[in-house]
């Protein structure tokens, strides 16, 4: 067996194991069990007991701990932290929140390595391809650091520069966790469970996404178009001349963070059509387009001098397949309407099963918390929230939840925490309920798109020309009585063959039965007749039920020998034809 430590990561074990001894797994892994939890998730929230409260004050400290605790260990985990908050499976509510606010602000690397950089990857001088270049950064994050620029056409541009040498320092990260997660998943009960393997190879794949910047050129230019049509919302242009692998020039928003903005800003903002636009625009993105920004938090957010919010940083989006976005209209619309039952079916159609799960009970359950959520008022409950609960007792009762489904939780509660910091008042339950008809409408068009209706034409052009020539040799055969209707079905002729030796193996097995004890019965009655000094006529009956057991234990072996020879010649014969 391969061994997945290596002397290299040592003051990785040591990091990791500093985290166990001073969080302990029994913190880390309640999420996984919602019997300490319940009471704090199912109570409303105005009026909670003293214990719950306290252990719920307790835990968000702690999360809050191990979110600096992730920091400190460096850009790998940071993404770590950030990955771990859409993993409802693995940690209790309060750490999910702390690690959902998780921001990767750390000190900016010096200007002569963003020069060194920016002039490899664009073949030019900076100096060449900048009118203008700002020595500070207006913005520093784990994996890189954005300058305010100038192009030499005049147009306004923000660069963003990934930091020297942290791709090999990521990569040997995540050779560390790789090892570790084969370790636990090989010798532990809740790797196995948990599936940390394929957890870390996600991992890596949503990370070295992120490393290269020509993919985040394009969400952003998909992202755009798909919403166009909402004013409220800015996405800004990459420009395409000046994107690489580790550079992305792309138009400068003038703005200030939403979490930077004090009372007298928001008194200028019309709050309330903001944060209504910005539902509508995830909505849109997760029900509609299928392809989403699935990490807005707070420091992503703008808010431009025009009043209107520019989303940053979509280095991270998650994809939702078709099938997929019909079972999340369900699921959403039936959560937003309270409908306990109609959202455990739609949830439980978005979840895997591992081994045999406890249907029943958490179809129960999560219709109970929905159903518990919606008498609190759903104005008082983030929809992600909601479905990290549910995605909580759907892992307790033997389901394991897909990628999708827990980037759609993180982004739903970051979503509600960003729409009630624009405005205390607003309900995205609400809105989702006042937006459903246009996300339908939008849905419906969708389905027309010009690609979708020329497929459909294709196949429709397939089917009328083979048409005739199919319809031509149906009436032949009609007419000349050769058409056949194979149906499969029970040969009924076989089915009662089998049914008549059940039966005759069981009416011989019961006159053995009757030949033994009978003889049984009759040792007790003396005659002259006996055999080697026992009495005859018993003996005899028992010499004839051996006989007869013998000869129907030959008969069942040797046709169950019959049956096999037949089934090994039959697969040799479509061998050699094959």
């Amino acid at each position: 067996m391969r061994n997945p430590f290596k002397i290299e990561h040592l003051s990785r074990y040591r990091d990791f194991a500093r985290l166990i001894l001073k969080y302990g797994g029994k913190d880390l892994l309640s999420g996984a069990h919602l019997e300490s939890f319940e009471a704090d998730l199912m109570a409303p929230r105005d009026a909670p007991s003293e214990t719950a409260g306290a252990a719920a004050v307790d835990l968000t400290a702690k999360g809050k701990q191990l979110a600096a605790d992730l920091e400190a260990m460096g850009p790998t985990f940071i993404k770590v932290g950030q990955f771990l908050s859409s993993r409802p499976d693995l940690l209790p509510a309060p750490y999910i929140e702390a690690l959902a606010r998780l921001q990767d602000a750390v000190e900016p690397f010096s200007f002569d390595q963003v020069d060194r950089i920016v002039s490899e990857d664009l073949g030019t001088r900076l100096s060449r391809a900048f009118a203008e270049f700002e020595v500070k950064p207006i913005a520093a994050a784990s994996l890189g650091q954005v300058h305010r620029a100038r192009l030499r056409s005049g147009r306004r541009v923000a660069v963003k520069v990934q930091r020297p040498d942290i791709r090999e320092q990521i990569l040997k990260d995540l050779e560390f966790l790789q090892g570790l997660a084969e370790f636990l998943e090989d010798h532990t009960a809740a790797g196995h469970r948990y599936g940390p393997k394929e957890m870390v190879d996600e991992f890596r794949r949503s990370l070295l996404r992120e490393l290269d910047y020509r993919l985040e050129a394009r969400h952003l230019i998909v992202i755009g178009r798909n919403l166009s049509d909402i004013e409220q919302i800015v996405v800004p242009a990459p420009v395409d001349d000046y994107v690489t692998g580790r550079v992305l020039t792309m138009d400068f928003v003038p703005g200030s963070k939403i979490t930077e903005l004090g009372p007298l800003d928001f008194l200028e903002l019309k709050r309330t059509p903001l944060a209504e636009a910005l539902c509508r625009a995830y909505l849109q993105q997760i029900l509609v387009d299928g392809f989403f920004h699935a990490d807005p938090h707070p420091g992503n957010v703008f808010i431009t001098e025009d009043g209107r919010i520019a989303l940053l940083d979509l280095g991270m989006v998650a994809q939702i397949p078709p099938n997929m976005q019909d079972e999340l209209v369900k699921l959403v619309l039936a959560m937003s309407e309270g409908h306990g039952e109609e959202a455990a079916r739609a949830f439980l159609t978005l979840v895997r099963p591992i081994g045999e799960p406890r249907t029943d009970e958490v179809q129960s359950r999560i219709a109970e918390e929905v159903a518990r959520f919606h008498q609190i008022g759903m104005g008082d409950v983030s929809m992600g929230r909601l479905l990290f609960d549910a995605g909580r007792v759907a892992v307790q009762g033997g389901y394991r939840i897909s990628r999708e489904l827990t980037m759609l939780s993180k982004t739903l509660l970051n979503l509600d925490q960003i729409a009630r910091h624009l405005d205390p008042e607003f309900d995205p339950n609400a809105a989702i309920r006042r937006h459903v008809s246009e996300i339908l409408r939008k849905r419906v068009l969708h389905s027309f798109s010009p690609g979708r209706l020329f497929a459909g034409a294709l196949e429709l052009k397939e089917i009328v020309e083979k048409l005739p020539g199919r319809l031509n040799r149906l009436l032949e055969a009609v007419a000349e009585n050769k058409l056949q209707v194979r149906v499969k079905a029970i040969d009924e002729v076989l089915l009662m063959e089998g049914l008549q030796k059940i039966a005759n193996r069981i009416t011989l097995g019961l006159v053995i039965s009757a030949l033994i004890v009978g003889a049984a019965l009759m040792t007790h009655v003396q005659t002259s007749f006996r055999i080697f000094g026992y009495p005859g006529i018993p003996l005899l009956f028992f010499l004839a039920a051996a006989g007869s057991a013998l000869a129907l234990v030959w008969n069942i072996v040797l046709r169950d020998l019959q049956i096999r020879r037949a089934k090994i010649r039959a697969l040799k014969q479509d061998g050699t034809r094959s």
